[in-house]
């Protein structure tokens, strides 16, 4: 499993790439491995709002339907237009081509809340137990 180094996770298992004040959102390695083959993205539309902590989408794959939570505030900025038709690129390529949404972060801080590489790590091997 792959929990590459240089960017911040939710509790939610989602991950962060910044860049300034617009972040990248994609869900984790673990979280396609646990849900398997992935056969439905619902994803925001341009210039909506999505709110810290709260569901901004829907990923639905062969063994469940689970919401994508949002871990930062902000407008969306970008939305990765081949998922609808190409939803298993999430399983092939989680943190490069299967990045979900790029947003502009209301506030930077909200990154505080979340982990690290070492932390994520951590959060991931509990589950497993």
């Amino acid at each position: 499993m792959e929990i590459p180094q240089g960017l911040k996770y939710s509790k939610e298992h989602e991950w962060v790439a910044t860049e300034e004040s617009v972040a990248t959102v994609g869900i984790t390695d673990h979280a396609q491995d646990q849900l398997g083959e992935i056969v439905y993205i619902e994803l925001p539309a341009v210039g909506d709002k999505i709110s810290k902590d709260d569901p901004f989408g829907v990923v639905e794959s062969v063994k469940a339907v689970s919401d994508i939570y949002a871990p930062v505030s902000g407008t969306v900025i970008e939305v990765n237009e081949d998922l609808p038709e190409s939803p298993e690129v999430v399983n092939e390529d989680p943190y490069g081509d299967g990045w979900l949404i790029k947003v502009r972060m209301n506030d930077p801080t909200d990154l505080d809340d979340l982990m690290d590489h070492e932390e994520y790590a951590e959060l991931v091997a509990r589950e497993k137990e």
